[in-house]
């Protein structure tokens, strides 16, 4: 299968490292308008550099594509993919406003074709093994679910972009970019999110227009409630972790990593998960953005591919299900502007 990335930025290398661990699939084609980085990132695997996006979407050859660049310049590549009749993996948000997702979702039906978006943790075993237990109802009825994503940019982080951390090209700071890792996990795994309330302010990086430091209230429609800590502001910066709580058990993972386990009623793989074993290849990036794992992007472009050939959405994070992210997130930041409660547009 031939794949084509558009971006050169640092996740495009993370896109391109997962490929070329994958058989059967190849990079072939990719496409910015930095085409020094493109070179760059496109040697390895002696693939072809385009710098139109037109070109790129006219090859036949190509069957599907990964975007990687800005987050709120993700529908300007997205949308001309799908019309053109390609499958497209899109890194997350999908977009920075659910207008934006729905206009995408809506082209992707129209022209019968995979829209997808990246969101590494939910592969990884950890979250897995706590996904099989909540599906089983071993944890009883849930009550509690608190995600911690304190992590560290330095001054340089925004200072040497033209995008992150800004309101146009980013859609806002720590919650957006970085805890919506957090996000999306705590509603695939606690259900879909009713009303949330927010804290959002600029405390660690100077001339910042967005937040570094951000604080949430989740209310679920199941009844249980959620926590949100997320922030670019904690020196050294903090492996992400997530608690989740119910009448009959207590899970916590860190990172890919099972770190705590405990159920009333105890199974005979209890132990084996509490070992330690369970996980641990997906994460990274709390301090620094460019030591992210790609294990977990090798997974999601795996079960892409096999999606595609399949001609199943099975697997994957379908645009509809990455786009609850972008909901959630979208009132969290109404909340923070307005000081009150904002219902989730689901």
């Amino acid at each position: 299968m031939n794949l084509a990335i558009i971006g050169s930025g640092g996740i495009a290398k993370t896109h391109a490292a997962a490929i070329a661990l994958l058989p059967d699939v190849r990079l072939a084609a990719v496409q910015s308008r930095n085409l020094k980085k493109a070179r760059e990132l496109a040697k390895p695997a002696e693939a072809e550099v385009v710098e139109s996006l037109d070109t790129l979407l006219s090859d036949d050859s190509i069957d599907a594509i990964l975007v990687a660049t800005p987050s709120g310049a993700h529908a300007e590549s997205v949308l001309p993919a799908l019309r053109a009749g390609k499958h497209v993996l899109c890194e997350k948000p999908l977009e920075i406003s659910t207008e934006r997702v729905n206009s995408m979702i809506a082209e992707a039906e129209k022209a019968n074709r995979i829209l997808a978006g990246f969101f590494p943790l939910r592969c990884g075993v950890g979250a897995e093994t706590i996904h099989t237990a909540l599906q089983a109802g071993r944890f009883g009825k849930l009550t509690f679910l608190s995600a911690r994503v304190k992590w560290w940019r330095n001054q340089d982080y925004y200072a040497d972009s033209t995008w992150r951390g800004t309101h146009a090209l980013d859609g806002g700071g720590a919650l957006i970019n970085q805890g919506i890792h957090a996000v999306d996990l705590i509603q695939w795994l606690g259900g879909t999110v009713s009303e949330v309330s927010a804290y959002a302010t600029t405390l660690a990086h100077d001339g910042l227009e967005v937040e570094d430091t951000l604080a949430a209230c989740l209310q679920f429609e199941n009844g249980a409630l959620g926590t949100i800590e997320t922030g670019t502001s904690c020196y050294p910066g903090l492996d992400l972790s997530l608690e989740i709580s119910g009448t009959n058990g207590t899970a916590i993972l860190v990172n890919d990593r099972i770190d705590f386990w405990k159920f009333s009623a105890e199974q005979p793989e209890d132990e084996a998960i509490r070992s330690g074993n369970s996980g641990g290849q997906v994460g990274g990036g709390a301090s620094d953005p460019l030591a992210i794992s790609c294990e977990g992007h090798r997974r999601q472009i795996e079960r892409f591919c096999q999606a595609i050939a399949s001609n199943s959405t099975a697997g994957i994070i379908d645009g509809r299900e990455a786009g609850r992210a972008v909901a959630i997130v979208e009132a969290l930041y109404q909340s923070a502007r307005s000081k009150k409660f904002q219902p989730v547009r689901n």
